[in-house]
């Protein structure tokens, strides 16, 4: 920017210095001619007359190429004048007697003039290329600017329509790489082992660093000094870098580089990297790849808010496909199928569920041996239902036979005996058992293997809702007096499933937390009989703060209120250990949790821990006023925790959604303002400049070159123009007086611009935040302009006013109306931005009635 204002400058100099060059030479020929009369004066018997008169002539050709014509013919006149009063008879008087003499002065005078033309005409020739090559230089400058804002501007449509990563990636390392001059562009991310993995290059590079290759930079290479500094780097002698990196890029021919770090929320995310087989980069590189930085920072920002909206919704849909399977089984179990149909079936469904390669179900023989009941996936090569096997430990199905518990193994090599043996022919790498249990027996267990990856952390839990369903088929087939109790468990757990479907509905709507909390609370006390149930948040400072509170709880533990109970109460057991717990006697425990409960005239209560991405977020505890909850309370309680988890997941995955959208737009409205400022503090005042220059230059020609003076003013005519142009395109970009004014003027500067009358009403007495004066302000002028367009309008009106925290805009037109927003990019893009800033927009008007938009926006954005 620097060297465009040097060079936009030059016309204005090379002016000034021509007024300069002409009264040096006036001056010069002055003192030329005197001195030159006073030798001759006393060497006039030596010198004769023509030798005088070339004496004469040198001196105007001195004038000449010093100043310009108009002063070598100033000098031609005097030197005749000279010649005439000293040195022809009579002397010292003009009158010339000899008609010879007067010949000679004329052919003096005309021999001056001329050579005067001819020097002056080569030296206003040698003018007029400095300042062409001037005028190149600088519209050369503008070109170049030009370039670099129309490859920001491409890049951050590629960021605003969400692209994948990859894609920006290899869109800025292109776009960099074209407008920096560059021979190679690498865009590389940093690892947390230090090295750095290669996502985007283009242009010159080996094999070694292409996308998706690591590689680990040493300075003094740019990007390696840039990726330790957090800062800008440049290295303009590759024949310093020592080791395979310098031999690579020696290789290459590449002898600089510039790198800028991306910094993405706070931390250094990575770099990009340019080379050059030129002796360097221009000095301000650095600065001008700040632009493309940003932008990919925002990209990576946004694939980030997008990849947790993804797991959560992954988690949704796993959770949804495995409520689907045991509503399958659960159905078999409710026809009265024969148990072998429905352990198969149980078989199919667990293994489908968990990605499992091979499944089997096995019943544990009172002589400590297992059969073989139901063998499915790979399972299915090695083993055989009917079949017998002893459980030997490590194998996950041998520790759960032994102990009853559930287990896995993760590296089958550590297993002998047989069934290992058996499992490695099959390539089983890992597996996970987990038991059946009926009538409080252990009755066997479901076993799933994998002969890639280890299975998942929840698998175990994951599994515990089909032996459910097995164990009450079993117990369901082994007699009829067991038949009503078999049915009421059925009748239970359809209660539970329906209560999980209809939670889960509402997390899947992606309703707030607070409505979401409230329904699981109702619904875990339905499932469980309770007389009360709480939904509690784990604080910072170990106390809990009650977002859920119905039944009996709700009197003395109210939905706000903040508590820290104490051990052994059920809450503050999960809440330390973060595993599910109970309490079966209130009569000894202590604080004023107690005491609330101890008054509700609740004697037990059950609670299972809320774990939210790995961390402990808080819990849900259940109270009743008989003696205690059935044995598998906690673990009914596990789809409910699961379920909120998932609700207080999204809820996160969509603040941080929202955020990122209100950077973006902030993000946006900043670099508008900055590309206004700059147009019209820059590239505008440096155009009026040069058209003032161009004006003088113009003014200063002789009148005898009218086509210079002609062709003059056609440049200074285009470029007054290109001056107005530019001016309205700043205008657009982001008007000044918004940011002077506030947004009452800039709606005034708009209403006085539009093409039909616009009734104002304004009633604000505040200036709202920065980004809600710019949204209101975008709405107002799509608006009148659409009106303009499209409309058919003969008026509109606008009110903005203020009620507590909220800023009403409201823009009406008596218009042809229709507007429909899915039809036009404008009034998405009006959309997007109020809804990024927590506000909302409505749009209503039906063919002929005329247009409504309504906005509202808080003061201060959320």
């Amino acid at each position: 920017m620097k060297r465009t204002a040097t060079r936009l400058r030059l016309p204005v100099v090379w002016a000034g210095l021509s007024r300069w060059r002409r009264l040096t030479g006036v001056l010069i020929g002055l003192v030329v001619l005197t001195v030159l009369t006073l030798v001759l004066t006393q060497l006039h018997e030596i010198v004769n007359q023509s030798s005088q008169m070339l004496l004469y002539l040198l001196a105007v050709v001195v004038v000449a190429l010093v100043g310009g014509l108009v002063p070598a013919l100033a000098t031609a006149i005097a030197a005749s004048l000279l010649l005439a009063y000293y040195f022809i008879p009579p002397l010292h008087t003009f009158a010339i007697v000899d008609a010879n003499e007067v010949a000679a002065l004329v052919a003096f005078v005309l021999t001056a003039a001329t050579v005067s033309s001819v020097v002056g005409l080569a030296t206003r020739r040698r003018e007029a290329e400095a300042l062409a090559t001037a005028n190149a230089e600088s519209r050369e400058e503008l070109r170049v600017l030009a370039e670099e804002q129309a490859a920001l501007r491409r890049v951050a449509t590629l960021v605003a329509r969400g692209l994948p990563p990859a894609e920006v990636f290899a869109g800025v390392a292109d776009e960099v790489g074209h407008v920096l001059g560059a021979d190679a562009t690498l865009i590389a991310r940093l690892d947390p082992d230090g090295a750095t993995t290669i996502l985007a290059g283009v242009g010159h590079h080996p094999d070694e660093l292409a996308a998706g290759c690591r590689w680990k930079p040493e300075p003094p290479l740019a990007l390696a000094v840039a990726l330790r500094t957090g800062r800008a780097a440049r290295c303009d002698d590759y024949s310093r870098v020592a080791g395979a990196d310098g031999d690579y890029f020696r290789g290459l021919g590449i002898r600089s580089g510039v790198a800028a770090p991306i910094i993405v929320e706070g931390h250094l995310w990575g770099g990009i990297g340019i080379g050059t087989r030129r002796e360097r980069f221009p000095a301000d590189t650095e600065e001008r790849m700040v632009g493309f930085t940003e932008l990919t920072r925002t990209a990576i920002a946004n694939a980030e808010g997008r990849s947790q909206l993804e797991e959560s919704r992954d988690e949704l849909r796993r959770l949804a496909e495995e409520q689907a399977a045991l509503r399958r089984v659960a159905t078999l179990v409710a026809r009265g199928l024969p148990p072998a149909e429905v352990l198969e079936a149980v078989a199919h469904e667990v293994g489908s569920v968990l990605g499992a390669d091979g499944t089997n179900i096995a019943r544990l023989d009172p002589d400590g041996a297992a059969t073989f009941l139901a063998v499915v996936g790979v399972h299915s090569a090695g083993y055989q239902v009917g079949s017998r096997w002893r459980p030997q430990p490590p194998l996950a199905s041998g520790v759960v036979l032994r102990t009853g518990r559930p287990a896995r193994l993760d590296d089958s090599r550590q297993a002998a005996g047989e069934f290992a043996d058996a499992a490695r022919r099959l390539g089983l790498r890992s597996s996970v058992a987990v038991p059946i249990v009926v009538e409080d027996r252990l009755w066997g267990s479901i076993a799933v293997g994998r002969q890639r990856e280890r299975f998942p952390a929840d698998a175990e839990e994951r599994m515990a809702g089909f032996t459910e369903l097995v164990g009450t088929a079993i117990a369901n087939a082994e007699g009829r007096a067991q038949l009503e109790e078999s049915r009421d468990e059925l009748r239970r757990l359809a209660d539970e499933q329906a209560a999980l479907r209809r939670v889960a509905t509402l997390v899947a709507r992606g309703l707030p937390p607070a409505e979401v909390f409230a329904a699981v609370a109702e619904e875990v006390a339905s499932v469980l009989t309770a007389d009360g149930t709480v939904i509690v948040r784990l604080d910072s400072d170990g106390a809990t703060t009650l977002l859920a509170s119905v039944g009996a709880h709700s009197a003395e533990l109210p939905v706000g209120s903040r508590w820290k109970p104490e051990p052994p109460v059920a809450v503050a057991v999960a809440m330390r250990t973060g595993r599910p717990a109970r309490c079966d006697d209130y009569t000894r425990a202590p604080g004023e949790y107690a005491d609330a409960v101890r008054r509700l005239g609740l004697q037990s209560s059950v609670a299972a821990p809320i774990v939210v991405e790995g961390r402990l977020w808080g819990g849900i505890g259940a109270g009743a006023r008989r003696a205690s909850f059935p044995a598998d309370a906690e673990q009914r309680m596990a789809g409910f925790t699961e379920l909120v988890g998932t609700a207080i997941a999204n809820a996160d995955s969509r603040a941080q959604l929202t955020a990122s959208r209100a950077r973006i737009v902030a993000a946006a409205d900043h670099a508008r303002r900055r590309i206004e400022r700059d147009l019209h503090d820059g590239t505008q005042q440096r155009l009026v400049a040069l058209g003032l220059g161009l004006r003088l230059a113009q003014a200063t020609q002789p009148a005898d070159l009218p086509e210079l003076q002609t062709q003059i003013g056609r440049v200074a005519a285009e470029l007054d123009g290109a001056i107005d142009e530019l001016r309205e395109i700043a205008r657009g970009i982001h008007p000044a007086i918004l940011s002077e004014g506030g947004l009452g003027p800039a709606l005034r500067t708009l209403a006085r611009r539009a093409a039909i009358p616009v009734e104002l009403d304004i009633r604000i007495d505040t200036r709202p935040a920065d980004p809600i004066e710019v949204a209101a302000y975008y709405v107002a002028s799509e608006a009148l302009t659409n009106t303009t367009r499209h409309a058919q309008a003969s008026c509109a009106k606008v009110t903005l006013e203020q009620t507590d925290s909220v800023l009403h805009l409201s823009i009406r037109d008596d218009g042809i109306g229709g507007a429909d927003p899915a039809r036009g990019s404008g009034l998405i893009g009006l959309h997007d931005r109020v809804q990024a800033l927590g506000g909302s927009i409505e749009i209503s008007g039906g063919c002929g009635d005329g247009t409504l938009i309504v906005v509202q926006l808080p003061l201060q954005p959320a």
